[in-house]
């Protein structure tokens, strides 16, 4: 990866040689911590410039503390969310809604489609939710004492369900998630290329329910008003894409490494499974100490943010992992307490743009954990395997090969 020039308004002594692509324990790794990894950024100051911090290449201010990351992701007014990041892979720039809009706009999309994940939405889905899992676990259940879980029940339980959301059937699922991983974890080429198939299968499942509408999103997405008028296409595109990309990667991850966790602590799996009604607290902790997502802004003026001189235009990172890690936040952040209380993590985002999907991707880790602990026994990580992580704009986790023979 190639890095852009520092800045000359950043200080010489604010830069740090540190990227979520190319740090050491962030690029592809058997048996690595990546989150562990990143952790060591608190051993230095509470914000620097990393000359090399997105998938381009382009440089960022790197927010380290929870509550300066709070304050920022609030400041919607000053630090923008709109940076086109789907869409500066096809070098066009339109937004992924309501994720890259910012207030006045962002609310009325908002309050357009926080119903249809609301938490009475996903109550009225959680039996569907089970079914899938127990379906998918009863099937390696009976044909092996050991699996690839998340080619054999991550992937194929978040994303069906996301699919049912959607509308679509399961018949696709594995080219739905190359594509994902594709335009998450790809290079520049095969980005591109996953980005221009998942566009054009967006306008064309938006043009086929129009003219055939069905109880599906994307129906309610194409006769849906906002502020009295009918969506335009490229409102109608930017809901259609992040919804779809958002449900390929990130539950199916969580609970990719959250099984990795368990696998390597047997008594924190048999806590669980003897005493299942501890599952819902633990998956909070789970989700601290295995967030995913790096959130970028951009600033909209100039700013002195916390003595960093941040200009108008510099992006700046605000990566989940690295907050949930914060000591002064979490006495012992990377110790993994299943028990622990009060736990402010913000693996969701935070502020307007918190996860519209946070209350659906919840219930799908915890059911997982659930039916999983219900229906396997001790398991392992396979002798004479290794599972291989990974970093970057979103992290990532496979070849998680478990055993229970």
């Amino acid at each position: 990866m190639v890095s852009n020039p520092v800045p000359d308004h950043v200080p010489p002594e604010m830069v740090r040689d540190f990227s979520l692509f190319t740090s050491p324990g962030m690029q592809r790794t058997p048996n690595g911590d990546p989150h562990a990894a990143v952790a060591c950024v608190h051993n230095g100051p509470p914000i620097f410039y990393s000359p090399s911090n997105t998938r381009d290449g382009r440089g960022t201010w790197v927010i380290t503390r929870a509550k300066d990351q709070r304050r920022l992701l609030q400041d919607t007014a000053t630090f923008s969310s709109h940076r086109s990041l789907f869409a500066s892979a096809l070098d066009e720039n339109w937004p992924l809604i309501p994720l890259e809009l910012d207030p006045p706009a962002h609310g009325f999309f908002r309050s357009l489609l926080n119903p249809l994940l609301s938490p009475k939405r996903v109550m009225a889905l959680e039996p569907a939710v089970r079914e899938r899992a127990i379906a998918l676990i009863d099937m390696i259940s009976a044909s092996s004492t050991s699996c690839d879980v998340m080619k054999d029940l991550a992937f194929p339980f978040a994303v069906s369900i996301f699919l049912r959301f959607l509308g679509l059937s399961d018949e696709r699922l594995d080219t739905f998630v190359g594509w994902g991983r594709d335009l998450l974890h790809g290079d520049g080429i095969k980005r591109t290329a996953a980005a221009r198939t998942i566009l054009s299968f967006i306008d064309e499942l938006a043009a086929k329910r129009r003219k055939e509408p069905a109880d599906d999103f994307m129906t309610f997405v194409v006769q849906a008003k906002v502020d009295g008028r009918p969506l335009r296409d490229e409102e109608i595109r930017g809901i259609g894409v992040l919804l779809f990309v958002a449900g390929l990667d990130t539950v199916a991850t969580a609970i990719g490494f959250d099984l990795a966790y368990l696998a390597r602590n047997p008594k924190d799996q048999e806590l669980l499974r003897s005493e299942p009604d501890r599952i819902v607290l633990a998956a909070e902790e789970l989700l601290r100490a295995y967030s995913t997502v790096q959130m970028i802004r951009v600033a909209t003026k100039d700013i002195d943010f916390e003595g960093a001189p941040i200009r108008k235009g510099d992006y700046i990172s605000c990566a989940t992992m690295i907050a949930n890690r914060d000591p002064a936040e979490f006495e012992c952040p990377n110790t993994i307490d299943l028990a622990r209380e009060d736990n402010r993590h913000t693996a969701f985002a935070y502020g307007p743009h918190r996860c519209l999907g946070s209350h659906l991707a919840r219930r799908e880790i915890v059911i997982a954990l659930e039916e999983w602990l219900s229906r396997i026994p001790d398991f392992r990580i396979k002798k004479g395997t290794a599972p291989i992580t990974y970093g970057g704009h979103v992290f990532g986790i496979e070849n998680l090969i478990l055993d229970w023979s």
